[in-house]
């Protein structure tokens, strides 16, 4: 008899409703706090309710990890329904919730926990992954083994207009800020060892600086895995989203270019005007 199989994710993948639905994913949702009120990520809380509340108040949200009682409610759930489970988390660098979930994980024996030492689309590009293999036939732990290797070469980074959201959630210093926007910076920032850090700085618009960092990203495309490739924004208007997909179905080399709209996380921590092409490499990162 075939093993059942589920994959799921926390609510950071960033996956699309449209993307959701096509693979069958289970998205388990972390918490945002914002007015004084709790809310559950992408079901009652939205960026744009971000944006308009930072707008009136200059508050912003705080997210909250997926708690032990709710994976194991989730686990229990499906596992007593026969079902193996392949969950996948942001990176543990950055949120408990993988260690929340591989606690509640020890009481069953049928639950694997990735650590997708990632974030938003980076971690869903190991999301469709597991739903592919799922459909080749893979069992669910060759899967999380084989998703524990594929991590490391992720190839996940934004490009971020304004490091006002940055410097109001404490995570670059007024100085940085201020002078980022005197010199009109705009910092890519990209995930290495499941961290995020500043990988180089352009100078100048933020629609015309996209197509350089697009371009310093796929390079020659001769590294790249590329059946998927992620176009990933904030809140940005259609015609930089529809610039940068042209962009990079310009090189010819991807099967599959997909757009998504990141959710309450990274757009609580980057802001609207943040865009990123995110894909795999044939090799880890270094």
């Amino acid at each position: 008899m075939a093993e059942k199989i589920i994959i799921a994710s926390d609510s950071t993948s960033d996956l699309s409703p449209e993307q959701i639905a096509k693979y069958g994913v289970k998205i388990i949702p972390l918490g945002v706090s914002m007015g004084g009120k709790t809310y559950t990520d992408g079901v009652d809380v939205n960026p744009d309710m971000i944006y308009e509340n930072y707008n009136k108040t200059g508050e912003l949200p705080k997210t909250a990890a997926v708690n032990i009682a709710d994976f194991s409610d989730f686990f229990e759930k499906y596992t007593s329904e026969g079902y193996s489970i392949v969950m996948f988390t942001i990176s543990a660098e950055m949120s408990s919730t993988f260690s929340n979930a591989r606690l509640a994980a020890e009481d069953y024996p049928n639950v694997y926990v990735v650590d997708t030492r990632n974030l938003s689309t980076g971690g869903g590009l190991l999301v469709i992954s597991a739903c592919e293999m799922a459909e080749e036939g893979k069992s669910a732990k060759e899967i999380a083994e084989v998703c524990e290797q594929l991590r490391d070469c992720v190839d996940a980074s934004f490009v971020i207009d304004s490091l006002e959201f940055l410097y109001k959630g404490g995570r670059c210093s007024a100085l940085a800020a201020f002078g980022a926007n005197l010199l009109n910076l705009k910092p890519c920032i990209a995930v290495k060892g499941g961290k995020m850090g500043v990988s180089k700085k352009y100078r100048g618009n933020f629609a015309r600086v996209l197509p350089m960092y697009i371009a310093d990203r796929i390079g020659d495309g001769s590294d790249l895995c590329t059946k998927h490739v992620f176009v990933t924004h904030a809140g940005c208007d259609k015609e930089i989203i529809d610039a940068c997909v042209d962009k990079v179905k310009s090189y010819g080399i991807f099967e599959n270019v997909m757009i998504s709209r990141a959710g309450c996380t990274v757009s609580s921590h980057c802001g609207r005007n943040t865009l990123g092409v995110l894909f795999i490499r044939k090799n880890p990162i270094e």
